[in-house]
């Protein structure tokens, strides 16, 4: 699917979590925004198996830890994808607001999310979440937004953003599109594509693919290289 479209029929989605409740209610919630889940796994390895094995895959949700060691499996197979080129949007769930799974995350591109498992009750924002990655777009949970912003580190491209240009990209870091980000702040889609195309411009991020330059900017937010 190319970054941005819409497809014409439901999601196709894998689910992976060790825990089978935890799994089987997120697979639950899915279904019940219109999404199809294809597979319902309790590893990482099987997510790439399934995903090498079906190139109708939209999306995969997955948790950070699971067997065996229950470290950074989620993270490792969402590197291993983006090393296989696979345009699979990747929504990482995790119990733990931790900036660096979540810096890590954001570093693999386009396509990825970030959100704390206890958004999993709420079925809008799960589903919102995993068609946002599926059509290339970027998330990360509110809460680690924060904790990033609090703590980022000083940077003159930054300091260089208007009020209302940190606003804008504040959004952008919580993975809301465009037209997300006009209702937000009650501007008009012209006014926020103008100020987007400013922070691209003060943060230095060159011109790529448009999920990408999003990242990129995101991460020149949080005080980082990208």
């Amino acid at each position: 699917m190319v970054a941005g479209e819409k497809p014409s029929r439901p999601l196709r989605v894998v689910v992976a979590d060790d825990a089978v409740l935890l799994r089987e209610g997120i697979g639950q919630l899915l279904r019940a925004g219109g999404v199809d889940v294809v597979a319902s796994v309790d590893s990482a390895e099987q997510v790439l198996a399934v995903v090498a094995d079906d190139a109708s895959i939209d999306a995969v949700v997955l948790d950070i830890r699971m067997p065996p060691t229950h470290t950074d499996e989620g993270l490792r197979a969402l590197e291993q994808l983006r090393a296989r080129d696979s345009g699979v949007g990747v929504l990482l769930l995790s119990m733990y607001t931790t900036a660096a799974y979540a810096i890590r995350a954001l570093s693999a591109g386009s396509g990825t999310g970030y959100l704390l498992k206890d958004r999993v009750a709420d079925g809008d924002t799960l589903v919102n979440a995993v068609r946002t990655v599926a059509q290339g777009g970027s998330v990360v949970d509110p809460e680690v937004v924060q904790l990033l912003v609090s703590s980022r580190s000083s940077s003159e491209s930054v300091e260089a953003l208007s009020a209302r240009e940190l606003d804008v990209l504040r959004l952008m870091a919580e993975g809301l599109s465009n037209v997300g980000i006009a209702a937000g702040l009650h501007l008009s889609l012209r006014t926020v594509e103008s100020h987007i195309g400013h922070i691209m411009a003060k943060l230095g991020v060159e011109d790529s693919a448009e999920g990408h330059r999003r990242v990129l900017a995101v991460l020149r937010f949080l005080g980082r290289d990208g």
